[in-house]
């Protein structure tokens, strides 16, 4: 009864509008009803641990780094490279925004922020060019979502720390699927454009491209000094969130000077805010997951899986199914904080790399984020471009269909995650 118990407790405290959080909150509280175990202490012990934890100040430092580097002028300069080096060639301006994503992914972590600062200046050229609206809103939302599995990622660290799993093996361990979906949005891309009668942009002169690379050279230092920290143990993840936060700062503020002392106050409220969010989560879990270790939820499980168990991949391809349902109907946090103390024990039983399996899992609940009803992604590229949501579901089509497959070939070939993890970590 525990599973029906607290599925259904879940789901009942979400259909009434209850916030996520409150709804892991009130799960928890209904399975210790249920076993006679009420105690209202154990809740409020297992909040504050929750977020007493050291891994988890990572957490606040990236998010304060994001938002300097919007506000900052950091991503700008980095779509400004993009276009000078590849805006001239047909469908130039697509590539522009897959490329721009890409490394904008290794200096916010942010899909909602990198999807909003694309919209708005990617779209307008992007159908002054002649392009559909609503395919270039499908690209740059698809695009978006690499954000959360090229590091710095902020899900990588809530997955780290509810799964206990190094959190800078799965920030090198995601460098390549992020590559890879990238590839293969390029080659999505390529296919869509060639039925566009699109005018690409004049090409740029060697001066131009020279000035762009020299002004965002700055910007492209970040996820340099991130990975090769975190690669040569200079510093620890969350020591590496603070590195990201002076250097955006320093540079947004000396370097481009287009951060004022005026403008600080707002940028600290607003990470102020989402920081909040996000550890408010976190301890919320903390109590279903306490409950969920203590109820034998997690064993319950296994034993429904158990066919799938002599074969690791078959179980990988049942449970990325599962996460990719769930992901139609939860947002990419609540989803990792919901499935992963009831996954992991699944994961050990049938000896599979939980590195591995930690980006499979983000990778899947990032593409959660550009798939309707809710995909939060799609929200913010419909808005910020002014396109309706009947529109940009539609552009997703071709992208959302790349990246699925790109997910369910590493489930299917391992060494494309683990290879390149191994290489960059020097094995």
């Amino acid at each position: 009864m525990t599973i029906p118990i607290f599925l259904g407790a879940l789901l009942a405290a979400m259909a009434i509008g209850m916030p996520i959080a409150f709804a892991l909150i009130i799960c928890g509280i209904a399975l210790m009803a249920y076993m006679n175990m009420m105690d209202a202490q154990i809740v409020a012990q297992n909040v504050l641990n929750g977020v007493d934890n050291f891994v988890l100040l990572a957490a606040p430092g990236f998010i304060v780094a994001g938002e300097i580097m919007n506000a900052g002028g950091l991503s700008k300069r980095i779509v400004r490279i993009a276009v000078t080096c590849i805006g001239h060639v047909r469908g130039g301006l697509g590539y522009v925004a897959i490329l721009s994503a890409t490394i904008i992914a290794a200096l916010s972590g942010s899909a909602v922020a990198d999807a909003a600062a694309l919209s708005a200046f990617l779209i307008p050229m992007m159908v002054a060019a002649g392009h559909d609206k609503a395919r270039a809103g499908g690209l740059i939302a698809s695009a978006a979502i690499i954000a959360p599995i090229i590091p710095p990622s902020i899900p990588f660290v809530l997955f780290g720390v509810l799964a206990n799993v190094s959190i800078t093996k799965l920030f090198i361990a995601g460098i390549a699927p992020g590559v890879m979906l990238a590839i293969a949005l390029c080659i999505a891309w390529y296919i869509v454009a060639r039925k566009e009668n699109a005018k690409p942009l004049p090409k740029a002169t060697a001066h131009e491209r020279w000035r762009a690379f020299v002004e965002g050279s700055w910007a492209l230092g970040l996820p340099a000094i991130i990975i090769f920290g975190l690669k040569f143990g200079v510093f620890t993840p969350t020591e590496a969130a603070v590195v990201a936060a002076v250097y955006a700062l320093f540079v947004a503020m000396f370097i481009y000077r287009e951060l004022k002392v005026r403008d600080l106050f707002g940028i600290f409220v607003r990470a102020a805010i989402t920081t909040s969010v996000v550890m408010f989560l976190v301890a919320a879990a903390l109590v279903s997951g306490w409950l969920i270790t203590v109820s034998d939820i997690a064993k319950s499980v296994v034993a429904l899986v158990e066919p799938f168990m002599g074969s690791p991949t078959l179980l990988m391809l049942a449970i990325m199914v599962l996460v990719m349902v769930v992901g139609t109907a939860l947002d990419l946090g609540p989803t990792i904080l919901i499935l992963t103390p009831i996954l992991m024990p699944i994961i050990k039983a049938a000896n599979i790399d939980p590195v591995f399996f930690g980006v499979l899992f983000i990778v899947n609940n990032a593409i959660g984020l550009i798939t309707p009803p809710v995909g939060t992604v799609l929200n913010v590229v419909a808005g910020v471009g002014k396109i309706s949501m009947e529109d940009v579901t539609r552009g997703i089509g071709p992208f959302l269909l790349a990246e699925s497959i790109v997910l369910f070939l590493m489930v299917l070939f391992p060494w494309l995650v683990t290879g390149p993890a191994n290489f960059f970590l020097g094995r």
